[in-house]
């Protein structure tokens, strides 16, 4: 599924109670369901996302989440055609390995349970995934006016937010502030998977020399993801949170925030940000 659903119109009423003028009306909702993703016929995970780019939304999750080593050992992504309950169908994903390629369980359950922060403290969390990730050693250079021209780009590119007000979008740029490909989804974190799925059914992981820019907050799960894509600068119009900050230092990764106008923010990786490229 590589094109959105359209998105469900609701009643609602719109009031001005001060005027005390009110019209009924209709308003187009974002579209959000869940995705149950199976591996062999067991179900891993599920997630709720938008529908659309479904396949690169697992891809990107079986990155990310260290489910596989990479994308050569995923056969296909397919969605269930025959499904228990006809109400779910097209929110259940089949993901087939190659031959030979066998699901490390454990390291599977551990990995889930750390990025889901279930009990274990952040300094663990991040000892956790610097376990299966080396620091990030990227020499790009991206020069500061790049940056400041993200933000607008990557909302021209938010169709569905533009017409709904609710989606996060996640936009993955070369090192001159070219768009690649932009994503939208409910959960911020479904973006930023959509996004790293699209490049790793290119190919194209580790995405050295590459920025991701986010529309919201910066959150250690989102940090997570970047990481393991191997992405160098991560940006964000929004706050980052302490854990985020802390994994940026510890992976050497860029991380800029409150990226507004001509001003932005830089918590870790400053070495990054020039004025001018070399």
């Amino acid at each position: 599924m590589d094109v959105e659903p359209e998105d469900p119109r609701v009643p609602l009423r719109r009031a001005c109670w001060h005027g005390d003028v009110r019209s009924d009306d209709t308003d187009e909702v974002v579209r959000e369901e869940p995705l149950e993703i199976r591996i062999g016929g067991i179900p891993v995970a599920v997630v709720m996302r938008t529908p659309g780019h479904d396949e690169e939304l697992v891809m990107g999750f079986l990155a990310t989440e260290g489910v596989v080593d990479g994308p050569e050992a995923v056969g296909s992504v397919r969605h269930c055609t025959v499904v228990e309950d006809p109400e779910v169908e097209g929110n259940v994903v089949q993901v087939t390995l190659r031959e030979g390629i066998e699901v490390d369980w454990a390291r599977l359950r551990r990995n889930l349970y750390a990025s889901s922060s279930c009990g274990l403290c952040g300094k663990a969390s991040i000892d956790q995934l610097m376990l299966r990730c080396e620091a990030l050693q990227d020499d790009a250079r991206i020069e500061v006016g790049s940056l400041y021209g993200l933000p607008a780009r990557l909302e021209t590119a938010q169709t569905v937010f533009a017409r709904t007000g609710g989606l996060h979008a996640a936009g993955l740029f070369d090192a001159e502030g070219e768009p690649l490909v932009v994503r939208e989804d409910v959960g911020r974190h479904n973006a930023v998977d959509k996004v790293v799925g699209w490049a790793s059914q290119r190919g194209l992981l580790p995405l050295r020399g590459h920025v991701l820019m986010v529309s919201g907050r910066v959150s250690f799960e989102i940090a997570q993801k970047t990481v393991v894509a191997g992405i160098p600068v991560l940006a964000a119009v929004s706050a980052p949170s302490s854990l985020a900050v802390e994994l940026a230092k510890r992976a050497g990764m860029t991380l800029v925030a409150f990226l507004r106008g001509q001003r932005l923010s830089v918590y870790a990786g400053a070495e990054r940000i020039v004025a001018r490229a070399r």
